[in-house]
């Protein structure tokens, strides 16, 4: 930050190839550059700015805790989740992602802290449900996200799209 320069936050709201919801958070000092330049990535890429509210609507707020697996066992930590109030649990190759809703964040996050697990946690949006992306929408869907994502004044991007494992080692 810069002495004198107002940074100021803001949501912006499109959709991607294949219908996919798009939520942009952003963090700027010259809304009067950013907006254009989100609009540009938008359509270069497939997706649309649109208006506000358009998609916020799909998307929720939610606490996401993540444990790397590093010898853990996993039963443990879905009973302990789910007894401290855990919506949902997830486990993936290398961490297991657990899903709380805004008020049982702290609890969850503090009692698996106090069982001496090594968490990472942040409150964000989760989609209320996803549309499954295939073929050229899901490569272009990809190359939006990244370019968004590259953008300096963009602090974070959600969006609500499903890619099959097959799918995404034929795009890698």
């Amino acid at each position: 930050n810069l002495p004198g320069v107002k940074y100021e936050n803001y949501t912006y709201e499109g959709y991607g190839p294949g219908g996919v919801a798009i939520l942009i958070e952003v963090m700027t000092d010259n809304k009067n550059r950013t907006v254009p330049d989100i609009r540009h990535i938008m359509s270069k890429n497939g997706g649309n700015l649109g208006e506000s509210g358009c998609v916020n609507w799909m998307f929720e707020k939610k606490g996401t805790i993540t444990i790397i697996k590093d010898g853990i066992n996993e039963d443990d930590i879905l009973d302990k989740s789910l007894e401290l109030g855990a919506d949902d649990f997830q486990s993936g190759n290398d961490v297991i992602e657990i899903t709380t809703s805004l008020e049982a964040f702290g609890d969850v996050s503090s009692g698996l802290e106090k069982e001496g697990y090594e968490i990472e946690g942040e409150v964000g949006l989760t989609p209320t449900n996803s549309v499954n992306v295939r073929g050229n929408d899901a490569r272009q869907l990809l190359q939006l996200l990244e370019k968004l994502e590259d953008h300096e004044d963009i602090q974070k991007v959600y969006s609500n799209f499903d890619l099959d494992e097959s799918e995404l080692s034929s795009l890698v």
